[in-house]
């Protein structure tokens, strides 16, 4: 029985895409040190990432934009971007796991597991490897709008990016939907 895992990053950030992973591990390499990807250290994040990739039967990386969260919200763009990567498995999973409490309307046979990047090595996988993609697009963002830091917070509400929003106001990547972002623009 294939398993994928999957899992999105990127929800509670105020500006880049969110991000979703799933894969399909190879039973014959396990890969050591699997865990919820908030909770690894950069470094260790990126070694897994390459891991993962090396050695997974199969991984797939999609995202939804900034203009389709804020079109359709946080929740349903985050369920597409799964959605998404679980279709564009180049195998196809007969099981399905989802790390939180929705699942994405598709026919694999799933189901969704709150905390499940803390306890099934095929979702801490997907959360590595979307996390990884994901900061390293923040990081490309950042010489495009230096003024966010979006190097150091990859979009993510921190003081100083509070600081440059209230001073420069929002970028082309910020979520308009999301507070502050929204009350800015009122």
């Amino acid at each position: 029985m294939l398993t994928a895992g999957v899992d999105e990053v990127g929800r509670g950030s105020l500006a880049g895409d969110v991000f979703a992973a799933a894969v399909i591990l190879d039973p014959k390499k396990v890969i050591h040190g699997l865990k919820d990807s908030k909770k690894l250290s950069e470094r260790h994040r990126a070694e897994l990432d390459q891991e993962i990739k090396n050695s997974a039967l199969s991984f797939a990386i999609a995202k939804a934009s900034v203009k389709e969260i804020d079109s359709i919200n946080i929740l349903q763009a985050s369920l597409l971007a799964m959605a998404r990567a679980v279709h564009n498995l180049n195998v196809g999973p007969s099981l399905v796991l989802v790390d939180g409490n929705h699942l994405p309307a598709w026919d694999y046979s799933s189901k969704s597991i709150i905390k499940g990047d803390t306890k099934i090595p095929e979702i801490a996988a997907a959360s590595i490897i979307a996390k990884v993609s994901r900061d390293a697009e923040m990081v490309q963002m950042d010489p495009i709008y230096p003024e966010y830091g979006f190097f150091r917070n990859k979009g993510y509400p921190t003081k100083l990016h509070l600081e440059a929003l209230n001073k420069f106001g929002p970028c082309a990547i910020h979520r308009r939907s999301f507070a502050p972002i929204s009350e800015l623009l009122r």
